[in-house]
């Protein structure tokens, strides 16, 4: 766990970078981890829940948007994180049984759904995605599309779903999995694309597969990089850089754009909270892109 102290430097390294997005993610209910709790408590905070309320609102004093994926929430978290977060995500990763999930309450499908649903309610602009090779089969895939999509259906707050593909990592229980392959990846972003609507985009991680091939058959976003962070969650995978980035958009006729942890249609909407509302407006162009964009 990071420290305030330590959180306020990444802040204001990321802001002095030019970043514009503050992305806090932790584990499931990291609470029920033995010590955890004294941990917390150590800070100041009775919950991991209120420690990061407090960060979100650093972040948008130090001019950066936050972006919440905290794991699967009660309805009351998000009303304690919402006015404090420009967007959230969870991952569905799979509506399937499969073995890497058990003895993970968190990772019960229907739980997750509830909290992308309970998202919607909240007119949270939300991210999703699922995971690919941990298990599920092709029909599991696309059972989790369409349960995503019928749920943007309802609620309209969907930005974007991210097609992950699972990478083994030294020293875990799947450290010897098998990774899928790209003809696995393009089928199912093609999967994805011919289900999803075209307000919904889908994410590719550049830093785990090539995306030239996926964005030719229906990947439009590549995610966000940093100039200050490894990505924790994938950490033995590094960042492209930013001229990789966009020559791989080149090589597709597909000009390179930044976003903000906003979707341009939710700043038309006006999808954000009086909390945000004057970070947003400075970040943002006309057409709800990052304004000033250096590209």
């Amino acid at each position: 766990m990071l420290y305030p102290d330590e959180v306020a430097e990444i802040l204001k390294r990321g802001a002095r970078s030019g970043c514009t997005e503050a992305l806090f993610t932790f584990g499931e209910r990291p609470e029920e981890v033995e010590g955890f709790r004294d941990l917390i408590r150590e800070t100041g905070y009775d919950t991991i829940i209120d420690y990061l309320v407090d960060l979100c609102e650093l972040s948008i004093k130090t001019g950066l948007l936050p972006h919440s994926n905290p794991g699967v929430l009660e309805i009351d978290e998000f009303e304690k994180l919402r006015p404090y977060n420009a967007s959230m995500g969870l991952m569905l990763e799979t509506v399937g049984k499969i073995d890497a999930h058990s003895g993970c309450s968190g990772k019960d499908p229907e739980i997750r759904i509830k909290t992308i649903e309970n998202a919607g309610k909240f007119k949270i602009p939300f991210t999703t995605g699922i995971l690919i090779g941990i298990g599920e089969t092709f029909e599991d895939r696309l059972h989790s599309i369409q349960v995503i999509g019928d749920l943007h259906g309802k609620y309209e707050h969907i930005q974007e779903v991210i097609i992950q593909n699972f990478t083994p990592k030294p020293g875990s229980k799947m450290a010897k999995w098998k990774a899928p392959g790209k003809k696995e990846m393009i089928d199912t972003v093609s999967m994805a694309r011919s289900i999803l609507p075209e307000d919904v985009a889908i994410q590719v991680a550049p830093n785990l597969v090539n995306p030239v091939e996926l964005i030719r058959c229906g990947a439009s976003d590549l995610g966000g990089i940093s100039p200050e962070t490894i990505d924790h969650i994938n950490p033995e995978s590094p960042w492209p850089e930013l001229n990789e980035l966009k020559t791989m958009g080149d090589a597709v006729g597909v000009p390179l754009k930044e976003r903000l942890a906003i979707y341009p249609q939710f700043v038309r909407k006006k999808w954000y909270s009086e909390e945000v509302e004057s970070l947003v407006n400075r970040l943002s162009d006309d057409d709800g892109f990052r304004a000033a964009s250096p590209y």
